[in-house]
């Protein structure tokens, strides 16, 4: 018995290496434990037990002990690096992004940081190599099983991984669900929460060298064809046959009443001459043709009170480095506070965080379409007609259209997705020359980027800017330690304060950038939109929760931010309405008054009359009628409100279906098809 289990020790060593890492990974990052959680993360963690134990003992003696060791001293390296860049992005890299990985040591600095604040997990994380250097002589590492006991083995790798799928399969199938990340890309960090990093990273592996294998989750229904309920004419079920393709005619006889109401409003649609029915005739790709159907099912918001109100109007559009509520004080941030409070003041307006942080951010807000899972969207988007971006329908109307970063111009290939969307773009290392200092100032860029577009009428900037980057402290942030004093009496903690701090930069580049406007006698026909790329997640949660003076809530309130839309000598006015980062391209567009087709914009103008729908990156939502955590599966309604299973299963379908149409647009090229270039 005891020769028997010594011959299996390398097995059961690797079995209990494996779950350690999955629990110090899930400790080290806060990662909630649940008994389903466990039970895959057992089931999955024998079977490549099994599986490294049959390779390693291919070899004898020395050679066998040494590729379990670096077996074991490469998962920790892969455990340790995840948790680091979790600390860093709030999120897990996926093999695409790796395979970008030689950027992020920019940040070398940020990283040591990190390394110092983390160094009990890591070494925690080393610990398996580190016994086995020590136990090797007790361990039997290089002894091969015999064939029944290979057999033996191979039975039991097929039954416990097997197990593992039966579960999957026959459980639940609704969003976040094991059987919905296992089968279709997800969210990284749920996918592994709940079927544990290793398998996570085998998923993303495999779709990675044979193709995503993306498809479209429909909702589980016990009505499969239940048509859309009254108001929700967003839902598309490719089995009805009767879908429109024409929804303006479908719902004229409903807008009677609206007509009736605003008399003075042309009720027109938001759409562009684009024959569908034609298209579906036409096309021979089943992909496109569905696309097709799709699009052409889906009811388009209508012209009204606020169209074209800035028509003519210079536009700058700004995607600020993790702003946030906490950014924003009458003392400290006076130009910031000016223009939340006397612009358009939107109360519910959120910034998600989506899984590669700021590039999906501004790819969110540049584009309106929801990021593909497991890449970078905007970088793949490079090479796609997008001519829904404010660049290039500017630009097609004679404005100057530029965009600045004022970091690495090539850092995320913003040189290629910046460039596609309309815009004579600059950063650091190709045009760009400001003070060497991290993070860099946004006032000297405004300092220095003002003068190539002012005097030249109509024009559209896009600036990314920088300042308010982590690390939050006053050591290394050197923008934190420009503005340190005015922060030093806050009693807030020392990263909250150097959060601050960052944000007071961000502070002086708008106070300037208005001075300006002023000065060339342009600020009140030039619209500022401004939002955030995502929360600062550089602030630890107890952090985050001293500058917000109570807990913040996770699921949505952490994602709460303000959006600036403001122009000099507006009248203010407060938008109730839930809204986020993707509806910036449609609203904006709409209050240019330009010609775009709405059906092909996953966002919605906030201004329009559509029912708001907000969209997290874990499937959550938030209407007009409550929010859904689609990970506790909880709905919260709003006071009054009552809604069912078959209201939810709807959202959920809507949502569904805008991050795999997104994901169609980008990997077909989908705007090409249907609109002239």
């Amino acid at each position: 018995m005891i020769k028997a289990l010594k011959s299996k020790s390398l097995l059961l060593y690797f079995l209990a290496s494996l779950f350690l890492y999955e629990i110090v990974l899930k400790l080290s990052i806060s990662q909630p434990i649940s008994k389903e959680s466990i039970f895959y993360i057992l089931m999955f963690s024998i079977s490549f037990s099994i599986v490294f134990f049959l390779v390693a003992t291919l070899f004898n003696g020395k050679d066998g002990f040494l590729l379990s060791f670096i077996l074991l001293f490469a998962l920790a390296i892969i455990f340790s690096s995840q948790m680091i860049y979790y600390k860093f992005f709030k999120s897990f890299y996926t093999i695409f992004s790796a395979t970008q990985g030689g950027q992020v040591m920019e940040f070398w600095k940020d990283i040591l940081f990190i390394l110092r604040k983390s160094w009990i997990w890591i070494v925690l994380f080393f610990l398996p190599p580190i016994l086995a250097l020590i136990l090797k002589n007790k361990l039997l590492f290089c002894q091969r099983p015999k064939p029944v006991s290979f057999v033996l083995l191979l039975v039991l790798l097929v039954f416990f991984q097997g197990l593992a799928m039966v579960d999957i399969y026959l459980g639940d199938r609704g969003p976040n669900s094991p059987y919905n990340l296992y089968i279709s890309p997800g969210n990284p960090l749920l996918s592994a929460q709940k079927l544990g990093l290793l398998t996570a990273m085998r998923l993303d592996t495999q779709r990675f060298l044979f193709g995503n294998g993306f498809t479209l989750m429909p909702i589980p229904s016990d009505e499969e064809n239940t048509k859309p309920i009254a108001g929700n004419k967003d839902v598309y079920n490719p089995n009805i046959p009767d879908a429109p393709s024409n929804p303006v005619e479908e719902n004229a006889e409903n807008n009677q009443t609206n007509d009736q109401k605003k008399e003075d409003i042309i009720q027109e649609p938001n759409i562009l001459d684009i024959d569908f029915d034609k298209l579906i005739s036409n096309e021979q790709n089943e992909t496109l043709k569905d696309m097709h159907r799709y699009f052409s099912s889906l009811t388009p918001t209508y012209k009204n009170e606020y169209t074209g109100k800035y028509k003519g109007y210079n536009l700058i559009l700004v995607t600020a480095e993790s702003f946030s509520p906490y950014a924003v004080h009458e003392d400290l941030t006076p130009t910031l506070y000016k223009m939340v409070n006397e612009g358009y003041k939107f109360t519910n307006f959120y910034n998600p965080i989506w899984e590669v942080s700021t590039l999906d951010g501004e790819y969110v807000a540049c584009t309106s379409l929801l990021p593909k899972r497991e890449v970078w969207s905007f970088y793949l988007s490079g090479k796609n007609f997008m001519p829904f971006t404010m660049g290039n329908q500017l630009k097609k109307l004679g404005y100057n259209t530029k965009a600045y970063h004022n970091h690495t111009y090539d850092y995320y290939n913003r040189h290629i997705s910046h460039p596609n969307m309309g815009y004579d773009y600059k950063g650091i290392g190709n045009g760009l020359n400001i003070s060497n200092a991290w993070p860099r100032s946004d006032l000297e860029m405004m300092e220095k980027t003002i003068p190539e577009y002012i005097d030249e009428h109509p024009f559209h900037v896009y600036y990314m800017t920088v300042s308010g980057h982590m690390q939050y402290n006053f050591v290394g942030n050197h923008m934190a330690m420009k503005n340190k004093e005015y922060v030093k009496d806050l009693p807030y903690t020392e990263a909250g304060k150097a959060y601050i701090a960052t944000q007071i930069e961000l502070d002086r580049a708008m106070e300037h950038l208005l001075d300006q406007l002023e000065q060339a006698g342009i600020a009140d026909k030039t619209l500022i939109a401004i939002s955030a790329d995502h929360y600062p997640y550089g602030l630890e949660d107890h952090e985050i929760d001293d500058l917000a003076g109570h807990v913040v809530e996770r699921n949505f309130e952490l994602y709460k931010s303000p959006f600036i839309l403001y122009t000099k000598g507006m009248e203010p006015i407060t938008i109730d309405k839930p809204c986020s980062s993707l509806d910036i391209i449609p609203t904006l567009s709409n209050l240019l008054g330009l010609e775009y087709d709405s059906r092909l914009l996953m966002g919605r103008d906030i201004f329009s009359d559509s029912e708001p729908l907000v969209i997290f990156n874990n499937k959550s939502f938030i209407t007009d009628k409550g929010r859904y955590n689609a990970v506790t599966q909880e709905f919260i309604p709003e006071d009054g409100q009552q809604v069912d299973d078959q209201y939810i299963n709807e959202i959920l379908n809507i949502i569904e279906n805008k991050f795999y149409y997104s994901a169609m647009i980008l990997d077909t090229d989908y705007y090409k098809y249907v609109m002239e270039e």
